[in-house]
């Protein structure tokens, strides 16, 4: 329907979550039918362990996005919060989906950003940086011990 998705376009999340082909630091935190939560190794300097809720299937963006991924993508979206209340002690979360350029899409397979946050942590005014894989492994241990059952 609104496709900015380039020709030829290798997605890096398909390459991640189904062929698993990365170069990225890549640790799951929860995996069902259709949907993966994986570490962002993209990280905001005072919001370091945020998640990626993405399908497992290869949609662009929210236009694209059948209906019976909904309840999969936001009970995956609402466990992620929930493990991150727990494993960091945040005091709140915030949730973020980007859709075409103009909506600060840049990778074009649709996903849920969720980040831990915490009183004037200046999210939205910092940009994010590669986190280390030493740190990405430790704050997806400290994810799955706390995910909700």
């Amino acid at each position: 329907m609104f496709t900015h998705e380039p020709e030829a376009y290798v997605c890096p999340f398909c390459r991640n979550i189904r062929d698993d082909e990365s170069d990225l630091p890549l640790e799951i935190l929860y995996r069902a039918e259709d949907v993966v939560v994986k570490v962002n190794p993209k990280w905001w300097p005072n919001n370091p362990g945020a998640a990626l809720v993405i399908p497992v299937e290869h949609y662009e963006n929210l236009y694209d996005l059948p209906d019976r991924l909904a309840v999969p993508l936001l009970r995956a979206t609402r466990e992620t919060a929930l493990a991150m209340k727990a494993a960091f002690g945040c005091d709140g979360v915030s949730t973020r989906q980007h859709n075409e350029p103009a909506g600060n899409q840049d990778v074009w397979h649709y996903h849920v950003h969720v980040f831990p946050r915490f009183h004037h942590d200046d999210l939205y005014r910092l940009d994010g940086t590669r986190a280390t894989a030493d740190s990405v492994q430790n704050y997806a241990r400290r994810l799955r011990d706390a995910w909700p059952t």
